[in-house]
């Protein structure tokens, strides 16, 4: 009998969550944006429980990740669809001209990309600085999106992120009072070194990969970061 009684509970507790969340869903329930599975991902609130998914969902459909971009403060324009004579194919990708901050040069990139750069700034990069110099960053410094390419420029590699616009290499970030804080000082003890080690972090909250000076010679000077298929922080 008991046994009865907690499966027609549990059996109640399912359907009452079941419609609860359809009425949000449906916009019949009013939940604050933080708590709504269902609202769009805005780079610049507070991250939440449902942050993860929202930026997930986002990344994985094209006209939401545009829609979402065009409420980030992010300048871009489309670029036409093209191919390079070495075959690298630029599909839906974006010029990027700046956000809230200068990106020290103009580069393209996947719209998946534009999100995790938007993203990492607001999230990530300016709280850091914030909290550790009292001042925003004002500008990000790179060596750009797009090289058809194969991975570490190997012969018979596979194809390198860069080669689609969907990866960057970040080399340092200016802040407001002018100071410039380069992967130069990694792991040098330095209050810049912390901050490094900072921003790497939340980068690999961002991106789907992040590879900085510890993962090998090749990256000792920037941080890659791409929305490729792979998980990897290092």
């Amino acid at each position: 009998m008991g046994a009865r009684i907690v499966g027609w509970l549990l059996l109640v507790l399912v359907a009452g969550a079941t419609a609860f969340g359809y009425a949000v869903y449906r916009g019949r329930v009013a939940v604050p944006d933080r708590w709504n599975p269902f609202a769009p991902l805005d780079v610049r609130a507070p991250r939440g429980p449902f942050t993860a998914l929202k930026l997930w969902r986002t990344v994985h459909d094209r006209d939401l990740c545009v829609a979402t971009l065009e409420r980030s403060g992010v300048a871009f324009r489309p670029v036409a669809d093209s191919t390079t004579a070495a075959g690298c194919e630029l599909k839906d990708v974006l010029g990027m001209t700046h956000s809230d901050v200068d990106y020290g040069g103009a580069f393209l990139a996947t719209c998946p990309l534009a999100i995790g750069m938007a993203f990492f700034e607001h999230q990530y990069l300016q709280p850091a600085a914030v909290e550790m110099f009292g001042q925003r960053v004002r500008r990000i410094e790179h060596v750009g999106s797009f090289a058809c390419r194969n991975v570490n420029n190997q012969e018979d590699g596979s194809r390198s992120q860069h080669a689609s616009a969907n990866a960057i290499d970040l080399t340092g970030f200016v802040l407001d009072s002018g100071r410039r804080i380069t992967l130069a000082r990694w792991n040098d003890g330095s209050a810049d070194a912390a901050f490094l080690e900072r921003v790497h972090d939340g980068a690999c909250h961002a991106f789907d990969t992040t590879l900085g000076p510890d993962y090998n010679a090749l990256h000792r000077m920037h941080f890659h970061v791409d929305m490729g298929p792979y998980r990897i922080c290092r």
